[in-house]
């Protein structure tokens, strides 16, 4: 049994095989999440900077040149690896390899005290997890097209996203509730040695791997290694530079992928200052801002979600533009609020389309990347999110910086979607629908 969407937009069922496997697919996005939620942006990031490193202003440019370190080492090894996996085989060994990566430093973090002696062992673990978990996408991303048929590619692309919105925020509130509440936290650890905030890391860890787990057990058998992994490197290698080497056969690809880029920037910087702007331009206290934040990403959730199965009926080409155009009406109105109100009113608006471009953009890589080459586009597909990650949020703070204005900063978000929107224009009309 399988779910399809009728002409009028509604969810329906018929015989298909390979329903399992695919809700299994979808709980990795969920899995996957929580390390970016807990670990990433909010818990341990305020941990660090804030009790681990010696100063905050160290601990923040600490946290963000680690940040920007292990992307660019994802964006570097991305092709690299996709194109080994295309010519080895064995999948799962290979997204099980990346998700271990991720989950043993977490574990590691509990081991992080509230001390400055501990800082370097913060840096490495947090470091090695992010490639882990970014790097693990690489093979996570191109399964979705051998699971899932040519015309179900865009909702369960986008259900698949709104699991994983929805699986972050479910896990910061289990860490909230769990240890972080002090008045009534269902676990009452000491407050010594930040353990609280520490066990949250082994939540974590522990959430990732239970929730990984469906994928490796319930998705079809990995295919078995073609090849040994001196060889699979050698002709990866070489498929690599192969590929290089022909990228005029791929233009549409490319253009994809450059198009991507900047509006994937826009969207990188909206999420790393948008809470910046709220508290700075518009008063919010940080109580609010966190409010502001998790409704950002439930609302973004929900967005994948519903416009899943637009997806299939529309085409991903069209659902990422109209998604652009609704990121940029309300982000224009967003830049000349005055009211709190009518920031949180536009900025949710907005945020209902972010989920959909992301969710979108993967599915349309699932259906333009060749079969044979799927795990290296998709390893291209990582190197176009990663390797300008600095550029949207360096023109923010130049803008900013001239101007003396947050608002005119916030104004290179729009122009990074309509530069991304308008490459996308000049994709052919037949990748508007599969």
């Amino acid at each position: 049994m399988s779910l399809s969407c009728s002409e009028d937009g509604t969810v329906k069922s018929k015989t298909q095989t390979g329903l399992l496997p695919l809700i299994a697919w979808s709980f990795y996005d969920w899995a996957n999440s929580a390390f970016a939620a807990v670990i990433q942006t909010f818990v341990f990031a305020a941990y660090f900077v804030n009790t681990v490193a010696p100063n905050p202003a160290t601990g923040a440019a600490a946290w963000g040149t680690i940040t920007g370190l292990s992307a660019f080492v994802v964006a570097v090894i991305s092709p690299f690896f996709g194109a080994i996996a295309d010519q080895g085989g064995s999948r799962k060994i290979w997204l099980g390899t990346f998700t271990a990566i991720c989950v043993v430093p977490t574990l590691l973090m509990w081991f992080v005290l509230p001390d400055p002696h501990y800082f370097w062992l913060a840096l490495w673990t947090v470091g090695i997890g992010a490639i882990g978990a970014e790097g693990a996408y690489i093979f996570y991303n191109a399964m979705l097209p051998e699971l899932a048929p040519a015309s179900q590619l865009g909702r369960w692309s986008g259900w698949g996203w709104g699991m994983g919105y929805a699986g972050g925020m479910l896990a910061l509130v289990l860490c909230l509730l769990l240890f972080l509440n002090k008045e009534s936290a269902w676990i009452a650890l000491p407050q010594e040695d930040a353990l609280p905030v520490r066990a949250t890391f082994i939540l974590v860890a522990v959430w990732y791997t239970l929730f990984a787990l469906p994928l490796f057990l319930f998705t079809p058998a990995s295919p078995p290694a073609q090849k040994p992994f001196r060889q699979a490197a050698m002709d990866g290698v070489k498929q690599l530079w192969q590929t290089i080497l022909e990228v005029g056969k791929y233009s549409d690809i490319v253009r994809f992928l450059i198009a991507k880029m900047f509006y994937v920037d826009g969207l990188a910087t909206l999420f790393a200052f948008g809470g910046i702007y709220a508290a700075t331009v518009f008063g919010m206290e940080p109580h609010e801002v966190l409010l502001f934040g998790i409704a950002m990403n439930v609302t973004a959730g929900l967005g994948a979600a519903v416009f899943a199965c637009l997806d299939d009926r529309w085409g991903s080409k069209r659902v990422i533009l109209y998604s652009l155009l609704g990121l940029i009406i309300p982000g224009i109105f967003a830049l000349i609020a005055i009211d709190k109100w009518q920031f949180w009113l536009v900025g949710l608006l907005m945020c209902l389309f972010v989920g959909p471009v992301q969710a979108s953009s993967r599915s349309l890589m699932a259906r333009i990347a060749p079969v044979h080459m799927r795990r290296e586009m998709f390893g291209f597909y990582m190197l176009s999110g990663k390797a300008t990650a600095f550029f949207g949020p360096l023109l923010y703070g130049w803008v900013s910086y001239h101007t003396g204005s947050l608002r005119w900063g916030m104004s290179t978000i729009i122009f990074l979607y309509l530069l991304g929107g308008a490459i996308l224009l000049t994709l052919p009309k037949r990748l508007e629908r599969d």
